[in-house]
Formats: structure tokens, sequence, C-alpha cells
């Protein structure tokens, strides 16, 4: 029973109260944080908030901005869960935090005001979506944002860094409902092509195609399929999350022929794998689908010949993929079937890389500092290539990369794929 011994603005939920009785304080969690790594504050440590959450519960704290402000600096990479010996499930808990904070009115600022109506109104919304993206392209190729730079927010300057150039709409082109097997049959698998995939990383959604076909896979891209809302979610917003998760548990299980429904976004996998949690009554089915398309293609196994890629690769795991769907070893091993591709490792391989969705633009200070150690561990090791499965993760290296002048290209593990099944079909060179 939640207990009431100071009026807060909101109420939290007893589901909350007793998930965080599941930590023990341990403190195995403090040095895989990165905001406590970069603060050294216990209020910055997945510890620190479990307790402030669980003095809130109780009533010995109020759920004011300092309260939210800390659950907001977190940066949700849940390497504290793969820390945790208790098995505290803190992503669950942190997003019920915000979503309390949130309905209190603790996130003012224009930067949550955009967000939010960008995560409502125009992400979700493919043709909105697709609208604002040739815009922003335009913007590019017209080079309005070098005149327009000096006068923006650094906020928001930092996020149009992290923009690539934006691809012509010609080449933003919807993937087909169905792409057949190529060869022997294998099987049917359903693909979720994301939001920001199609717009800003097509040329991912059709290599993954591509392989899928190439290995004997059917490829079926559902018509109903939406966001899967992991931005709402991480930003406090859990009911317009659920609302898209029932729209794709409909779009996803009418299906019974597809063996497996495919991601290759790390943060879109973890939503659609955890649907049932948003869902209880509903998502089961939907949760028990989903697999990363690394670790798909691992499982099953690469059928095609793959030529050879002379190239030193490291690879870097996206945080969602390794803490929150606990796949490591699949895209690594998946990697090693290359031939003369040289795996290579880096020291800070599975810390998060400060991308985080929205965090970027909400939190710019924290998301650098965050990501200066990953580039410094990454410089070390030189790699040709930095091979990692998230769209936010692909975005933070690049510009990384770029700010430091690092030479290595940043590529999705299915690109390079994709590259060895082509290298073997043109033959030796």
């Amino acid at each position: 029973m939640t207990l009431s011994k100071l009026e807060t603005p909101l109420s939290l939920p007893e589901s909350l109260y007793e998930g965080t009785l599941d930590c023990v304080h341990c403190g195995l969690c403090l040095t895989h944080c990165p905001t406590y790594r970069v603060t050294g504050r216990e209020t910055s440590s997945p510890r620190g908030r479990i307790y402030m959450m669980r003095g809130v519960a109780e009533g010995d704290l109020l759920l004011d901005q300092t309260v939210a402000d800390e659950l907001h600096l977190c940066l949700g990479c849940r390497a504290c869960e793969t820390a945790c010996p208790s098995g505290v499930q803190y992503g669950a808990l942190l997003e019920t935090g915000r979503t309390a904070a949130a309905r209190a009115g603790l996130r003012p600022g224009w930067r949550h005001r955009i967000e939010g109506f960008a995560l409502r109104h125009i992400i979700p919304v493919p043709r909105r979506l697709r609208a604002l993206t040739t815009f922003l392209g335009w913007i590019q190729r017209l080079r309005f944002d070098h005149w327009l730079a000096a006068a923006w927010p650094r906020g928001l300057r930092a996020a149009w860094n992290l923009l690539p150039p934006l691809p012509p709409r010609a080449d933003r082109r919807p993937l087909p409902r169905f792409t057949p097997a190529e060869g022997v049959r294998r099987g049917c698998v359903a693909l979720h092509e994301g939001c920001l995939m199609p717009e800003i990383f097509g040329a991912v959604n059709r290599a993954t195609v591509r392989v899928l076909a190439r290995n004997g896979y059917d490829v079926v891209v559902p018509e109903g399929q939406r966001c899967c809302g992991a931005l709402l979610a991480h930003a406090g917003d859990l009911d317009a999350a659920r609302s898209l998760a029932r729209e794709n548990v409909a779009a996803f299980t009418a299906d019974a022929s597809i063996d497996a429904v495919l991601s290759n976004s790390a943060g879109c996998g973890a939503a659609l794998r955890e649907t049932h949690h948003w869902l209880p009554d509903e998502g089961e089915a939907l949760a028990k689908q989903v697999r990363d398309v690394c670790e798909w293609l691992d499982e099953v196994g690469i059928r095609e010949p793959l030529g050879r890629l002379s190239l030193r690769v490291a690879y870097d795991d996206p945080c969602h993929l390794v803490h929150g769907q606990r796949v490591a070893a699949a895209p690594r091993r998946l990697l090693e079937t290359v031939p003369g591709l040289e795996l290579i490792r880096h020291s800070d391989a599975e810390a998060c890389c400060g991308a985080a969705g929205t965090y970027g633009l909400l939190q710019p200070e924290m998301s650098s500092q965050v990501l200066e150690a990953k580039m410094q561990c990454l410089a070390k090791v030189e790699p040709e290539v930095v091979a990692t499965g998230n769209p936010g993760c692909l975005l933070q290296l690049r510009a990384g990369a770029q700010e430091r002048h690092l030479a290595f290209r940043v590529l999705h593990p299915i690109e390079l794929i994709d590259a060895a099944h082509q290298a073997h079909a043109s033959g030796p060179a």
C-alpha cells in the first residue's frame, strides 16, 4: 500500500512503489551509470533515483522539480539492469516516474514543449514526418542552416549537428509491402520499419530486406504498423505509447504465417519486445515474436555466401540491445562470418554514447560529456568502421567522429552483411 505523509502534486502508482522495494541499495549499479560517472552524485545514480521515487511513494519526499530533473537527467540506458543482482526493472520504474512528473506539470520550458509536440504530432505520423524531413533536406542543400545557426539556441544547434545529409525524397521511398525469398524459401518474417529509419536510414531498411530475402525469407512490411512508442514512453507519455502499441499488436499479430517480427533499431526492438509490460492483457503475443535482425540471422544462420571485406570494424553495443534485449554476442558473431573483416574490441563498448533519443536536445552538456568518453576509447583502437544497431547511436557516433576529425565511418551491422553479399555476387575485382 502506498503511504502518504506529505501532500504531493500527484501520487505515484502502487506498482512503482512495489518495484522500488526490489532494490537492496548494494551500489553495484553505480559505476555502470553514465550520469553518476560524470557527476559523482548519489542522486544522479540508479540507486539514488530509486530512493527518491520510493521516498515520494512513501510520502517522505515531495514530487517536485528536483526529483523530476533527476529522473530526466537519466539517459535510460538500463546498464544498471544488467549490473543489478536483484533484477530491478529500472526502465519501467523510470518511465512510470517520468509519467507521474509530467502529469504533475514538472516538465516546463520550450524544449519540453517542442519535444512533446514532435513526439505526439509529427514523428508518429508518417506524412508529417516525411514533409518535415523534406523541408529539412532543402535547408541543408540550400545551406540556410549556416545562416541561421548563429541565432539558434545551443540545444537546437546540437540537435541539428546530429543530422546526416538527408537523402532526397526519391531515396526515402516506402519499402515494398512484400518481398519474396530468393532461392529455397525458409520462412516469412515481418519487418518493423520504424518512424525515423525510413526517413534518415532508408538505406539500412533496404539492406535489411535484401539480406533477409537472399537468405530465404519472405519479408512482409505490414501496412498498419506504427511508431514503436519508445520515445513517448521515455518522455513520460505512457498513454500515447500504449495507444501506438495497440495498433502494432493488431498489425503484426494478424498473420499467423509470420515466423518472427524483426527490428533493425535497438530502441524499437526493446519497446516491441516489452509490449506486454505496457499492455498486459493483449501485448504478450507480439512481445514473444520480436527479434533483432542480427539476433535472428545469427540464430537461423547466414545461408548465402559472403564476399571479402578487408575492414577493421569496432562493434559498439546499443544500450537498448545489450541491456534492454540482452543481445550482445549475436551481432559480433554475425560480423565474424565476413571473410577479411577484423573485429576489434574497445574498452567502452557497452557504455552509453549519450544519444538516448531526444536526450541530446534536452541535455546537451551531459550528452556531450558521455559521448567524449566513448570517442576517446574508439580513437585508441583506430577502426575503419564503427558498427552499431540503433538510429540514435548511428547519429551520435557519426557527429562525434566528425566533430573530432576521426576517420572512421559509422554503419549498421546489416549494411556490412549486405555489402559482403554484394561482394560475393560481383566476384573478384
